[in-house]
């Protein structure tokens, strides 16, 4: 089926023996495969009598030797064309003993997770689904603010592309608008006081135009820019703007990096309400402290809070 995805990917039309021939098998093989690429991918096929069959709009797939030779790394990339989710392949391979820094792509995830065990749609061939494992040494230190550090990487990538109005949400979103754009999930494995390894999960939505499965409001790269984006180039930029981060975080610690993920922080000095399952704290956004933790004014008096847990939204009255 990727064989033909490949062979459409340009946009133009192709007839149907022209495609069997390329692949090798029946006008009728192909036509079967049209039909699981439509039902299995949810792509357009335009089908024209005398014409042959045109994908809706062309695809510019992943490709791990382009985003190599625009920016090189020491990560290995691998690639796939449908899988459950990234961080689900990145913990298996970590359980296979693939040797860590390595980066999981796909170019549609069937069970892509957010935080909270939210769902996180994910169309073929449209936006980044990002899986970076790193090996850690030295304990919890190590990965004190760690999500906060890849959210940052992610919302500069974001403005050096063009969305330049991209700002952050504590604790791992990036937001344009008051719509997410992208987000960040951080999975731990291991022993966290000696050596372990965690998965830096990124999703940006970067060409998606329309969806109805989303619970919330979101927005992508294309939609803000009114342009395509090439993902290739995402990836070679996100690994740039990473590398810098991770070196400066892992030399210098959360400290080093505390203010400047502060000044990009959209709701600061905002009232917010802080939801922990069933319980709500109303506060006013004061920053975040050396740890990466939310600090709070509660009623007169600061309080720190921090965990995977928790949920931020701004209160009506902010």
């Amino acid at each position: 089926m990727l064989t033909l995805l490949k062979l459409l990917k340009d946009g133009r039309f192709h007839s149907g023996q022209a495609l069997g021939v390329a692949m090798g098998i029946s006008r009728s093989a192909v036509w079967k495969q049209l039909q699981h690429l439509e039902a299995e991918l949810g792509l357009s096929v335009h089908k024209v009598r005398g014409r042959g069959y045109q994908l809706a709009k062309p695809l510019l797939l992943l490709d791990a030797a382009e985003i190599d030779a625009r920016s090189p790394s020491e990560w290995p990339v691998h690639i796939f064309d449908s899988i459950d989710s990234t961080n689900a392949e990145a913990l298996r391979a970590i359980g296979r003993g693939v040797e860590a820094p390595f980066l999981v792509l796909a170019e549609r995830q069937a069970a892509g997770r957010g935080r909270r065990g939210r769902r996180w749609v994910s169309p073929f061939a449209e936006n980044l689904y990002y899986s970076l494992v790193l090996r850690i040494e030295g304990g919890m230190r190590q990965v004190e603010g760690l999500s906060l550090v890849v959210g940052l990487a992610v919302m500069r990538t974001l403005r050096d592309m063009g969305v330049t109005e991209a700002g952050l949400k504590w604790p791992n979103d990036v937001l344009v608008g008051g719509k997410k754009i992208a987000g960040i999930l951080l999975e731990l494995v291991g022993d966290p006081a000696d050596v372990c390894h965690v998965v830096l999960g990124v999703g940006i939505n970067v060409n998606m135009q329309s969806t109805d499965e989303v619970d919330q409001q979101w927005t992508s790269m294309s939609l803000e820019a009114g342009r395509t984006f090439d993902r290739n180039e995402l990836v070679a930029q996100l690994g740039r703007k990473l590398r810098q981060y991770l070196k400066l975080h892992h030399e210098s610690g959360f400290a080093a990096i505390q203010s400047e993920w502060e000044s990009y922080h959209l709701w600061q000095g905002r009232a917010v309400s802080l939801i922990a399952g069933i319980n709500r704290i109303d506060g006013v956004v004061m920053g975040i402290d050396l740890q990466g933790a939310l600090r709070l004014k509660v009623e007169g008096v600061e309080k720190v809070f921090s965990g995977g847990e928790l949920s931020l939204r701004l209160r009506d009255d902010s």
